[in-house]
């Protein structure tokens, strides 16, 4: 993909948690689902706040700061593929869980604008050609700055599936 399209698909994806934010009441965006696991308040912590660290680690690489490390190859396919493998239940790495909190509406759209402003001013840059520097990515390992981008997009669907699942807990 290009960055021009994983734009679009990054500003697309914020544009349903967007819409999700505005729909949702205040108790049920801060209850904890029947199936246990983060509430849809804590997802949004989650995904804003961690969105934000990826792209402090794509800054990182446009000033020169990373290491030149491969990609392992099982990374280089997810990203290809464009998803996480299926079946399979993700854990945050314990750094970034142990930032997840409940956080009310308002904390959340605040999360989320700033993240909008951030790649806004993040992602001129990357149409430039960045070095071949990559910064390692708790889970993944070493990704270079449009591995990160691709990363963010990847990231984002798989929280709007579980937020999915979180919804779909509270009909039953």
């Amino acid at each position: 993909m290009t960055t021009s399209s994983l734009l679009r698909s990054i500003q697309k994806n914020v544009a349903h948690y967007q819409l999700r934010l505005d729909e949702i009441d205040e108790a049920h965006f801060v209850h904890s689902p029947p199936i246990g696991g983060w509430s849809i308040s804590e997802v949004y912590a989650h995904i804003f706040d961690s969105s934000l660290l990826s792209l402090m680690a794509i800054a990182r690489i446009i000033k020169g700061d990373g290491e030149l490390q491969p990609t392992h190859w099982a990374v280089r396919l997810i990203l290809f593929f464009g998803s996480l493998p299926p079946g399979k239940k993700y854990e945050a790495p314990a750094r970034l869980k142990e930032r997840v909190k409940k956080i009310n509406k308002m904390a959340a759209q605040q999360l989320l604008t700033d993240f909008e402003l951030q790649l806004a001013k993040i992602y001129p840059l990357l149409e430039k050609p960045v070095s071949g520097l990559k910064v390692k990515h708790p889970r993944l390992g070493y990704l270079d700055a449009k591995q990160w981008f691709r990363f963010i997009e990847i990231h984002l669907k798989h929280h709007l599936k579980q937020i999915k699942r979180i919804d779909k807990s509270f009909e039953q």
